[in-house]
């Protein structure tokens, strides 16, 4: 039997990834004004990933910077290529900050607003490591570098 509490309990996950989206979203377009600006690319003060230099492997996160980049310019096939869950966050991220702002906005009248599921979560999980996998079979089987650019 589901408790009454459930979807207390769910809404306030889903208050706090709004908040949390927001902020981010709120970081992520100034410093996107920043590097239109003046040009300046974090990856720049950014120590290697050691994983990397320790094994010649790549990371579940490695590409993900190469990939914001891409993404910042509008490159969305080197985006997904550097690493796909880039453009997984921004679609499923873009789309719950959207569907619940017009929901909030709308004082509930337009229920649209996105709901929170563990399965969001665990599709981003098996997207890291497919795209682990996969830089690292081209990488080690077939000598091909997909993160050289």
């Amino acid at each position: 039997m589901k408790s009454q509490r459930e979807p207390q309990k769910r809404r306030g996950i889903e208050n706090g990834f709004y908040i949390a989206g927001i902020c981010l979203a709120a970081v992520i377009f100034l410093y996107f004004l920043f590097y239109k600006i003046t040009g300046f690319r974090l990856e720049m003060y950014l120590s290697p990933c050691m994983f990397h230099e320790v094994t010649g492997c790549y990371c579940p996160g490695c590409g993900i910077t190469r990939a914001v980049y891409a993404f910042f310019e509008g490159n969305f096939l080197q985006c997904f290529r550097y690493h796909p869950f880039v453009i997984y966050a921004a679609v499923v991220g873009g789309w719950f900050l959207i569907s619940q702002t017009i929901e909030r906005l709308s004082g509930g009248k337009l229920a649209i607003g996105m709901r929170y599921r563990d399965s969001y979560l665990w599709i981003a999980l098996v997207v890291l490591i497919l795209n682990f996998l996969v830089k690292n079979m081209a990488l080690l089987i077939f000598h091909t570098d997909l993160l050289a650019g």
